[in-house]
């Protein structure tokens, strides 16, 4: 079903056919009060509007005409229903880079509060409902921002509009801990590859959050500038308070503004903006962790079940794992399952960059070759503390000699 979230796509798909809804679809969060006449001179069977700002009399037409209206559900600090992925500006509404307690005063914030205080599974009907219709909008919203922009127009509109038919970015993943410091020689690799990659053509993905997770961003923010411009920010980015806790660099009280000082002296280019894309996908389950700014969208979901398989999939063209901990080492034979058993159509790639970390601190590299032992995708997993094997393996990877079909 197609998703219609622009008055001209929704005044086009009433254009194919004259006088009635010729597919059916999904119109999410429009004001159509302006749409009433063209509305009542068509049909909607199977049709679906959500939060969309309709008369009375044109969703009772919808209505009687085979389509469903869904409202948007009141009471709740975030919009049920959106079209969009979320940008930092609206994440961080109302954070003041000098107020050293900015961020607990930012929409973000509001909503966790609002979550720690509903609970992580509400018992109340219309709780659960909400967060699930927001999830939901959230993966299709997701799955707009994968298109590539920069494609060729299709020889057939019509075909393609009604099929919302366009070529996918390649998605790369690169999922480590949160723990990961600044200062710390993995993190500044971590950018790196993922500016190289960035600038290879690569749509970066990672779980949106601090540490390793951070770097994979900050790496894109910067694809597009100098490459001094990457040690400028790490200069900025490195110098923690005096007291710091280790390995809970988030929890500082300068953490997110260092991040936006960044932002402020080294902003992404203009013209550049899809080039350095890179989508976040955080959980509000661990909303005490602040998201990256470094994302230019956000993906943040209540449910942290969806959001962890639906980030892996997404990664087409493969997924890094840097050092982490119990979270990273989840997702490592969560990969690894998808690929077992096929359930994405393909094979990707799987790099466990940290070769002491992966054989030592945590040795999961000798289960894993034993799992895929005998399976196609044990041709693609590796083992390297090289940035450049990692850039090049992904670069190298082809998924059409992959299918699982």
């Amino acid at each position: 079903m197609r998703q219609i979230d622009t008055i001209a796509d929704f005044e086009r798909w009433l254009d194919v056919e004259s006088g009635s809804a010729p597919f059916p679809v999904a119109v999410q969060s429009l004001d159509l009060r302006d749409q009433e006449q063209r509305i009542a001179a068509a049909t909607f069977d199977d049709a679906i509007f959500l939060a969309c700002e309709l008369s009375e009399p044109a969703a009772g037409h919808i209505v009687m005409t085979g389509g469903v209206v869904i409202p948007d559900l009141s009471g709740f600090d975030f919009t049920v229903h959106r079209s969009t992925l979320y940008t930092v500006a609206e994440l961080f509404d109302g954070f003041d880079p000098a107020d050293p307690d900015g961020y607990a005063k930012s929409y973000d914030q509001w909503v966790h509060q609002q979550y720690l205080q509903q609970g992580a599974s509400p018992r109340a009907f219309n709780t659960s409902l909400a967060r699930r219709l927001h999830d939901h909008s959230i993966t299709e919203a997701l799955e707009d921002a994968l298109l590539d922009e920069t494609a060729a127009p299709a020889e057939d509109e019509a075909a393609a509009f009604e099929s919302g038919a366009k070529p996918r970015r390649s998605v790369v993943a690169i999922m480590g801990g949160h723990s990961m410091e600044r200062s710390e020689p993995m993190y500044a690799s971590v950018a790196r590859i993922s500016r190289e990659l960035t600038r290879r053509g690569f749509l970066m993905i990672s779980g949106g959050g601090p540490g390793a997770m951070e770097a994979t961003h900050l790496g894109a923010f910067v694809a597009a500038r100098p490459d001094d411009d990457l040690e400028r920010a790490l200069a900025l980015l490195r110098p923690r308070p005096s007291g710091a806790v280790s390995g809970k660099e988030y929890a500082d009280g300068d953490w997110l503004h260092r991040a936006w000082a960044v932002r402020e002296q080294l902003p992404i280019p203009a013209g550049t903006e899809e080039q350095c894309k890179s989508i976040g996908v955080p959980t509000w389950l661990y909303g005490h962790e602040p998201p990256t700014v470094f994302a230019t969208h956000i993906a943040k979901y209540f449910a942290n079940s969806v959001r962890e398989d639906g980030l892996l999939a997404l990664a087409s063209h493969g997924v890094v794992f840097a050092p982490g901990s119990a979270g990273t080492t989840q997702e490592i034979f969560q990969d690894a399952a998808q690929n077992h058993y096929g359930t994405q159509g393909l094979y990707s790639p799987m790099i466990l960059f940290g070769s002491d970390f992966w054989t030592t601190t945590r040795p999961v590299w000798p289960l894993l070759t034993h799992v895929a032992e005998g399976h196609r995708y044990g041709e693609l997993l590796a083992l390297t503390d090289s940035e450049t094997e990692v850039v090049d393996r992904i670069t190298a990877y082809d998924p059409t000699d992959y299918s699982a079909d």
